[in-house]
């Protein structure tokens, strides 16, 4: 009886930590033949979607670690990478080197960015993921003042194609035609029916994964993991708490750079003022859909997380036209899906964060 009563606890345990990707696979099971979608087509969307998608939400990974949750802030990471590739363009800088100039340029961006974003954070312990999230509309605000007013007219910019009629401001939309493709293409490699695999690109992922198993065994990973674990502990334990979550931070939005460049590479065209905010909140509900939490994430549960959201984008507007002759509902769904989720991770997590503290109460008085 108590081994049924352990396995049935067991099983509810799995269920409860894995709901969203459970839900998320019987919803694709649904919609994917009403779709009608081929499988050539969809493992063809899958593996570009991957190469695009997941350095960006690998980039979510560290601050989890520090115990500082979802970095909203990532999307200073990606203004830095934009503001690398508008250069680049207007250098007429193209292949590899182009893309490695964007970084190079970024990177010092980044560094400052991510530095104001830890140093903030700092202040607002206890309330990371809010405070990132109001931060990020700050800074956009003062990207979208540089890149609206200053670029072309004290910042010079010499390419007519990026500035707006009437002299000064970037475009809303860059041809990235210089850096299109190149990480994707440079190891080109087909397989089954022409199914084209950015090998260089996962090549760069899976260097990156290693990177980070390697990186939480180090003596600052560990003092990230026990910064996770209890801040409290770790501060007695003589760890310079504010010093290595300012670090957590800093990794995190130059990473976001590098992968907003990955990004956007990929896609070929740059949205100047919305692309990273739309890069922000996909990777976020990207991470959560795979089974990761505000204080829990793996590399598993990014790639997971990845497919399954793409899965769903990308047949989830023929679905709708399917059932209801309208593909704008698959539309609707996105929305709903990457904001919902996102509210739905962080009810659960001030859920638990109450239950816990209510079962510490409890054992203090020695209930059971």
């Amino acid at each position: 009886m108590a081994d049924k009563n352990k396995g049935s606890m067991s099983l509810k345990n799995i269920l409860a930590n894995n709901a969203v990707p459970i839900i998320f696979i019987g919803l694709s099971a649904i919609a994917i033949p009403i779709s009608g979608f081929s499988a050539n087509y969809l493992i063809q969307e899958m593996l570009t979607r991957l190469a695009r998608n997941s350095f960006l939400v690998l980039s979510l990974l560290i601050p989890i670690l520090a115990g500082m949750g979802l970095n909203f802030g990532m999307v200073l990471g990606a203004m830095a990478g934009q503001i690398g590739l508008i250069f680049v363009t207007d250098w007429a800088v193209t292949g590899v080197y182009g893309m490695m100039l964007a970084g190079l340029i970024g990177t010092p961006i980044a560094i400052v960015l991510g530095y104001i974003c830890g140093a903030v954070l700092n202040r607002a312990k206890g309330r990371e993921m809010v405070t990132s999230y109001i931060l990020g509309f700050f800074i956009n605000g003062v990207y979208q003042l540089i890149v609206l007013y200053t670029m072309g007219r004290l910042i010079p910019i010499s390419n007519p194609q990026l500035v707006l009629s009437r002299g000064y401001g970037i475009r809303n939309a860059i041809n990235l035609t210089g850096v299109r493709h190149v990480l994707d293409n440079l190891i080109p490699l087909k397989i089954f029916n022409n199914i084209d695999v950015p090998v260089a690109t996962f090549i760069l992922i899976g260097f990156f994964c290693i990177l980070i198993i390697w990186f939480r065994k180090t003596k600052l990973g560990q003092d990230m993991r026990a910064l996770g674990q209890d801040m409290k502990v770790a501060e007695e334990a003589g760890i310079p708490v504010e010093r290595t979550r300012i670090i957590a931070i800093l990794i995190s939005t130059i990473l976001a750079c590098y992968g907003q460049i990955i990004f956007l590479q990929n896609i070929g065209t740059m949205n100047t003022y919305n692309s990273h905010e739309q890069a922000g909140m996909f990777a976020i509900a990207a991470i959560l859909i795979g089974g990761a939490s505000v204080s829990r994430a793996t590399i598993t549960n990014v790639f997971v997380g990845v497919v399954l959201f793409h899965l769903m984008f990308v047949v989830s507007p023929m679905a709708g036209k399917e059932l209801i002759g309208q593909a704008q509902l698959g539309e609707y769904f996105r929305v709903f899906v990457s904001y919902g989720i996102i509210a739905l991770a962080l009810v659960l997590h001030a859920w638990r964060r109450m239950r816990a503290k209510a079962e510490a109460r409890r054992s203090l008085r020695g209930e059971e």
